[in-house]
């Protein structure tokens, strides 16, 4: 299988997340690295996006979220037409390893893609309060996969 996306994917999921989705614009999401099998999205540290925590940390949810639409956008490749179809979460679980502190970045891989349902598995990674880069936390999800 190769690594190559289809023509305009990654223009597509950029212009989406950038200019159509409210919620990952204003979180400031960007695509970082796009395969046909993978995706790594990341959103840089904000002050608006933490706990009340000394030193503050970044919520929970705010990883969640990055690591759910990594999961999802890195199965849209594997669609029948890519484009146009569609992919909505089943069923999503986060592990949450340490606190976080700084940039987020999701890395979602293919774990299999069948005709309605693909799962990936996602790895989070952030500074932690201590300066150093670690995984914060790891999950996988479930899709459903819409081959219009």
């Amino acid at each position: 299988m190769t690594d190559e996306l289809p023509t305009g994917a990654r223009e597509m999921v950029e212009y989406y997340i950038e200019e159509e989705h409210g919620y990952l614009s204003w979180l400031g999401v960007s695509v970082e690295d796009f395969t046909k099998n993978s995706i790594t999205l990341a959103i840089p540290y904000d002050e608006k996006l933490t706990n009340t925590t000394d030193p503050p940390t970044i919520h929970g949810g705010i990883a969640a979220t990055l690591a759910d639409t990594a999961g999802g956008l890195a199965l849209r490749p594997s669609l029948a037409d890519p484009l146009n179809g569609g992919v909505a979460t089943i069923n999503l679980n986060i592990n949450y390893l340490r606190r976080a502190s700084g940039d987020l970045a999701a890395h979602a891989e293919v774990i299999r893609a069948g005709n309605s349902v693909g799962v990936s598995e996602i790895y989070v990674e952030s500074e932690t309060p201590d300066g150093e880069t670690q995984m914060v936390a790891a999950g996988m999800g479930a899709y459903r996969l819409f081959q219009d």
